[in-house]
């Protein structure tokens, strides 16, 4: 952005933001030798701000590449920091917490006669299955129950190559991190029924009595011989198990910052920022009356510096379409900062259904005393809508709040207040920050936060703030995000918001920065986004130029050609209205334009003028020469710098009171702007000074000649001003004798 000239209010100030790389450890595979990171610029920073060639990396990782601003995000590629380790880790089916089952068992079948039982054995020194014919020990007919008798069966277990590898921490391990040598299976306790457990040859041989606990049908073969009481059970038990192993990993690690100067709001900008207090939880659960509603509204002013300047806040609030429910507070601080409350209901006789949400609009306004003038206009006041919802239910909410983290202790104190913030919509691919980095605890701080983002790709721990993102296919929906935080008195507070997937579309950005003056360096910048996931096809991206009037396409001059800008250095030779337009295009076929219409205005000439004295004599104490005072107030009047002065004199030799036709004499060409001319004869003397200008601003020397620096000189200033006479001094006479 430009700064005004007319208003103080503008501030060029610069400042240094700083970004931090996700603290990432122990991430493994070779995938991981190196990772991109996209990182979100601070809010109140916009990427436009930030000085191009500032962003720096702090941190003991490497940089590959350079670091870059892309799709309004901070690119940033580091090469891991390596660290070999071995340590134990364990072998589960699917999840941590899952062992493997294995349910071996024996056959045990009855004969025809009811009265007789074939048990199956296993001998593990044989490899082999037995059989045992034992007598019924019960006295019924059919026998219902086989006798009791120790048995031994054998499992395989599964091939550990299709186990999940874990650390202690619970943190995976590929299997192929794993060392062959060093696994071992890990049997545990039978469930439900007493037994021994052995490992033998890279089987599980397990000594157990039947019948056991659990049993199920089994058809006996056709020359046990069937028929009349003959009936087959297979009885088995539940083994759980694991591997146990020795893993050997090269981890990468990722840490540090990004450092960058960026400037501050050049013109004045509003910020607007709402939460809801209560209820909380939200939604809450519908009790015997109306329901609570708390808003909080703030206001921050950016880019301006006047406080005296600021005539009143303006806060409004209502619910969504009912206009007589508004509520209006007013604030007459000179500050920069402003918030206030809002205290609404849900109506318990408005809650019919089994889920209601009733929806806020919300204003904020500052209104200024004397106008301000921007580059886009003058304004007065500046607003910035915003919006919030809050709902109850009857029975069972359509938001499932996560659970604490860690189960809180005997609560006691103030419950906190979770808050939520992020973007109302979403573009399917784009990465969205979710913060609840804006809860607090009244009476202490928070110590855990849970979150549930169903329906979201990716997930969010037990910290502040993550991302999440949705596909392409979700465009059109909304769905829930929810988070529970967890005090030091271990008091819970619930909020929850919505966000809805929107089209994938890019927007096109085409910016220009620099002084907009003839012959300056101005940069022409592409700042479209698209979202992260479908990002721009640079081939595609097409940008034009043009004259509207005063110069013609002949004026701009620039290096090499515009396609697939991302900046670009460009000159205009002469002043005038011009226009720059770009059409942007992502991998998903989606396109946008956009187009700027900015003036060049022309290279002012500098403001040439000096004095001198009308009258000077000669002396005897400067070797009967005249010394004529010259000083020099030339000036540039659009702030460029005058690089050189040549001064010149001419001397009326005939004394004819005309200068014409009479020769120029140089006396100085050292740019001084304070000096002295030592004239001989006495008469008429015009002096002329020529002022010469360099750019004061950057220029593209290639296209610029000494021709198009301005320069002027002192014919235009009153001649008699640009005359001085030489005389001699008359003698001096004493009559006293």
């Amino acid at each position: 952005m430009v700064p005004s000239l007319i208003y103080s209010a503008q501030s060029t100030d610069v400042k240094q933001g700083t970004v931090s790389v996700p603290l990432s450890t122990g991430l493994i595979g070779s995938g991981n030798s190196t990772k991109t990171f996209y990182l979100d610029i601070p809010i109140g920073v916009t990427s436009s701000a930030i000085k191009s060639g500032t962003l720096k990396y702090s941190g003991n990782n490497s940089v590959v590449g350079a670091i870059t601003l892309e799709n309004g995000k901070i690119k940033l590629t580091l090469k891991g920091n390596e660290k070999d380790e071995t340590f134990p880790v364990m072998g589960k089916d699917g999840a941590f917490e899952d062992s493997f089952i294995s349910v071996p068992g024996n056959s045990i079948w009855r004969y025809a006669d009811g009265r007789r039982w074939q048990i199956n054995d296993y001998k593990d020194n044989q490899g082999i299955n037995v059989s045992y014919n034992v007598n019924a020990t019960d006295y019924s007919t059919p026998s219902e129950t086989p006798p009791t008798r120790t048995v031994m069966t054998k499992s395989d277990p599964a091939n550990p190559s299709v186990a999940t590898w874990y650390r202690q921490d619970q943190t995976q391990v590929p299997y192929s991190s794993v060392v062959q040598s060093s696994i071992k299976l890990n049997p545990q306790a039978l469930v439900g029924d007493k037994g021994t457990v052995s490992v033998k040859n890279g089987k599980f041989i397990i000594t157990y009595t039947v019948p056991s606990a659990k049993k199920r049908p089994e058809e006996v073969s056709e020359s046990f011989g069937k028929g009349g009481h003959a009936k087959g059970w297979l009885y088995y038990v539940t083994l759980p198990y694991y591997f146990d192993a020795t893993a050997k990993v090269t981890s990468y690690s990722y840490a540090g910052t990004v450092n960058f100067d960026y400037n501050l709001p050049t013109e004045p900008t509003l910020i607007g920022t709402v939460t809801l207090n209560k209820p909380n939880p939200n939604p809450t659960k519908l009790g015997d009356k109306d329901e609570p509603v708390q808003i909080s509204l703030m206001g921050q002013l950016q880019g301006y510096n006047d406080a005296s300047n600021i005539d009143e806040w303006v806060f409004y609030a209502k619910e969504k379409d009912r206009n007589n429910t508004l509520k209006t507070k007013k604030e007459s601080a000179k500050t920069f900062n402003v918030s206030t409350l809002f205290d609404f209901e849900i109506k318990k006789s408005s809650v019919t259904g089994e889920h209601f949400t009733q929806e806020y609009a919300l204003t904020v306004l500052v209104r200024f005393k004397k106008p301000i003038v921007t580059k886009n206009g003058t304004i007065t006041s500046l607003e910035q809508p915003l919006q919030i919802s809050a709902g109850v239910y009857k029975n069972q909410p359509l938001v499932t709040f996560p659970p604490p983290p860690t189960e809180p202790a005997e609560p006691e104190g103030k419950p906190p207040i979770a808050r939520i913030s992020t973007a109302r919509y979403i573009k399917a691919g784009d990465d969205m920050l979710v913060s609840g980095n804006a809860s607090y605890d009244p009476d202490g701080y928070i110590t855990d936060y849970a979150w549930s983002t169903s329906g979201a790709q990716g997930k969010i721990g037990n910290v502040p703030r993550g991302y999440v993102w949705y596909t392409r296919e979700q465009v059109g929906e909304t769905f829930p995000i929810a988070l529970t935080v967890v005090d030091n008195d271990g008091q819970i507070g619930s909020t929850s918001t919505e966000v809805t997937v929107i089209e994938p579309k890019p927007a096109a950005i085409i910016g220009i920065e620099g002084i907009l003056k003839q012959n300056r360096k101005t940069t022409l910048f592409n700042r479209s986004q698209s979202p992260t996931r479908f990002p721009l096809i640079a081939s595609k991206t097409r940008v034009t130029i043009t004259a509207v009037s005063g110069g013609t396409n002949a004026d701009i001059k620039y290096s090499g050609t515009l396609s697939e800008l991302e900046s670009k250095d460009i000159l205009f030779k002469k002043p005038g209205k011009y226009k720059a337009s770009i059409y942007v295009e992502n991998t998903l076929g989606y396109s946008d334009s956009d187009e700027i219409t900015f003036d060049i205005v022309p290279d002012e000439a500098p403001y040439n003028y000096f004095t001198l004295p009308g009258v000077v004599y000669r002396s005897p104490d400067y070797g009967n020469k005249a010394v004529v005072s010259l000083d020099d107030i030339s000036y540039s009047p659009d702030k460029d710098v005058v690089g050189w002065r040549l001064w010149e004199y001419r001397y009326d030799s005939n004394n004819d009171g005309s200068f014409e036709g009479e020769k120029w004499v140089i006396f100085s060409n050292e740019n001084a702007d304070r000096l002295n001319l030592e004239l001989s004869e006495v008469g008429k003397y015009e002096v002329r000074l020529t002022v010469f200008e360099e750019f004061g601003q950057p220029t593209i020397d290639e296209f610029v000649t000494e021709a198009d620096r301005k320069s002027t000189n002192s014919d235009g200033q009153k001649l008699s001003s640009r005359v001085v006479e030489v005389k001699n001094r008359a003698p001096e006479v004493d009559w006293s004798w």
